[in-house]
């Protein structure tokens, strides 16, 4: 019996001292990160769901500057690579279709909205 009590308080006590460290003594620090510091999936991620959100409001302006936060060259690089990834990664006809749009709305887009990136 006391066995079974000594085991359940040590299993306790570690729970709450790892508990006070985790939350009090070393807590953990939240960072502001940009989407140009995320990996190539998420970036891939971040141009579809670019795509769809120009789709509903079809702002393509809005949709540039969102692609410059990726930090490419150039938002049509960004859509470029997203899209090779995606290819790479299986993602659907539709999901690629929607990329394929907005890069024709880029492309035909005059060269100043293009370049008016922040």
């Amino acid at each position: 019996m006391t066995r079974w009590f000594f085991f359940l308080l040590s299993i306790a006590i570690g729970a709450a001292a790892g508990l006070y460290y985790g939350w009090v003594v070393n807590p953990v620090k939240y960072l502001e990160a940009s989407p140009g510091s995320l990996r190539a999936d998420y970036k891939a991620d971040f141009v579809l769901m670019t795509a769809e959100a120009y789709r509903a409001d079809e702002n393509l302006d809005l949709a540039v500057q969102r692609l410059s936060l990726l930090n490419d060259a150039s938002p049509a690089e960004s859509i470029a690579l997203a899209t090779v990834f995606a290819v790479k990664a299986g993602y659907g006809e539709a999901d690629l279709a929607l990329m394929q749009n907005l890069a024709d709305a880029l492309h035909s887009a005059s060269p100043t909205q293009e370049s008016s990136t922040p």
